[in-house]
């Protein structure tokens, strides 16, 4: 499955196509200012649905803005966007989990019926990505993990990421741009594989 599978259609899409047959529920989980937001805006075909609002002096001691303090806003429902591959056969719906903890109960309810999830992880702080990584074990939810390559944040080896974020070997451990359409949609693709690959054909939900 490469690229040239998914629709040549991008960002012009508004409707479900008449050649969609399946579709899957796809989270995107991860730290606090990861780029969860700006990798749905990359990939999704229709135009992305975003609950952000601005970040306020109510927030200080509680969001870590340090390694990004650029940012003035922040997801506080969801973000939702879509996309389709296999010809336009599939439809992957996108949804996009606050980052802070206390957002918790609502990454629950959004991962369910979740048939994979994309963890973004940002190498300036690994440990942000930890709670997300224990949520989706307990749920027993797949997933792969794609290294948000920020310029300024440090580079490692794989073998030391796996370590650092506790992976089994089988879970796919890539590198990403969320701001590239390409490099976002190859990250998708190696979670769609491995979800696939692992799991029976039927978890995929005709569309009526």
């Amino acid at each position: 499955m490469d690229c040239e599978n998914w629709s040549d259609t991008a960002n012009t899409v508004s409707y479900v196509p008449a050649t969609v047959t399946r579709s899957a529920k796809i989270v995107i989980a991860g730290g606090f200012g990861v780029g969860k937001t700006t990798l749905i805006g990359s990939v999704s075909e229709v135009r992305p649905l975003r609950m952000e609002e601005p970040i306020t002096e109510d927030s200080v001691g509680i969001d870590d803005l340090h390694g990004t303090p650029g940012k003035h806003t922040t997801t506080v429902g969801m973000d939702f966007g879509r996309i389709h591959l296999s010809g336009g056969a599939l439809a992957l719906y996108l949804f996009g989990l606050p980052g802070q903890v206390r957002f918790r109960p609502l990454w629950e309810d959004l991962a369910q019926g979740a048939l994979g999830c994309l963890v973004l992880a940002d190498t300036r702080d690994l440990e942000a990505s930890h709670e997300a990584l224990t949520l989706l074990e307990g749920e027993g939810i797949p997933y792969a993990v794609a290294i948000n390559a920020f310029p300024d944040a440090p580079v490692y080896d794989p073998a030391e990421l796996r370590q650092a974020l506790a992976l089994d070997p089988h879970t796919p451990l890539t590198t990403c741009d969320a701001r590239d359409r390409t490099s976002a949609l190859q990250a998708l693709i190696t979670l769609t594989e491995y979800v696939i690959a692992h799991r029976a054909a039927p978890s995929l939900e005709p569309t009526s």
